[in-house]
């Protein structure tokens, strides 16, 4: 007989994976925890009953969250990443040269010692010299922070639980606090299909307190819908002005020169309701 994980969207919408094997499951102080070997997408990170990472796509996901406020701001010495226990971001962040310091600000330590365990390609950037763990709330950290960061990206699950938080303009604003005068943020803002509330309100927070806003896409298999949405903000750069020679300098599976340009470019149907008012 065949396991499956099935993790539910809407009243009239479940995606199903076929399990080989369930190798971690614990309920941790902040959540529910699980590491599932899938049948087609090898070993996955799940938090509260809702896909974090895959095995087969996660480079998608972390490269697109990373290398697009990475290479829009000129010069990233210092930055911060606020969730993103499983590592990935961190690895992509650290693959910039011009990153000097790099802090990680996890909630739950349970989540990082199951990707050490269970994930340990993934989980390299903790053994960088360059990166500085923080098991704490991010939201609680970035507060105690001014004009600190070159970057700051906002790694964060789903907005229920734990995360519900890093969606509101509180949060934002302490982040636009912590960052330098030229800074620059980004935040994954959920999928333009099931979610499009969270990304229009998201773009609606940031348009009052950054000068450029920017939404961005990556098809990204595992998560719901395919399509997944990012919005990077900061008072001094746009993305246009990005130096993208930099690019030739990062090993990369999904990123690339002109896929940089490329992911700004929204489908009509997401500026209609961005635009809406």
């Amino acid at each position: 007989m065949s396991i499956w994980y099935v993790e539910k969207e809407t009243p009239g919408y479940e995606l199903h994976w076929k399990i080989k094997k369930v190798l971690h499951e614990r309920q941790t102080r902040y959540q529910k925890l699980q590491v599932l070997e899938l049948e087609d997408y090898g070993r996955t990170l799940i938090l509260d009953d809702a896909i974090q990472i895959t095995e087969k796509d996660e480079f998608i996901y972390n490269e697109m969250i990373a290398h697009v406020p990475l290479l829009t701001h000129p010069s990233p010495k210092r930055v911060l990443i606020i969730g993103g226990g499983d590592g990935g971001a961190a690895r992509e962040v650290l693959k910039h040269k011009e990153v000097e310091r790099l802090d990680m600000v996890e909630i739950d330590g349970e989540v990082v010692d199951a990707v050490r365990q269970f994930f340990p390609e993934i989980a390299s950037a903790f053994d960088d010299p360059r990166l500085r763990l923080f098991i704490q709330d991010g939201i609680e950290f970035v507060k105690s922070r001014r004009q600190e960061y070159d970057v700051i990206i906002v790694d964060s699950s789903d907005p229920v639980g734990p995360a519900v938080q890093l969606f509101e303009r509180q949060f934002y604003g302490d982040c636009l606090k912590a960052l330098k005068p030229d800074g620059v943020l980004n935040v994954q803002s959920e999928s333009p299909f099931d979610n499009k509330d969270v990304m229009k309100r998201v773009k609606g927070i940031l348009s009052g307190l950054f000068k450029y806003v920017s939404p961005y896409l990556a098809c990204v298999p595992t998560y719901p819908s395919g399509l997944w949405s990012f919005t990077m903000a900061s008072n001094t750069y746009h993305y246009l002005s990005a130096d993208l020679s930099r690019v030739r300098g990062l090993n990369t599976r999904y990123f690339t020169e002109e896929l940089f340009s490329a992911c700004f470019v929204l489908p009509a149907f997401i500026n209609e309701f961005l635009n809406t008012i």
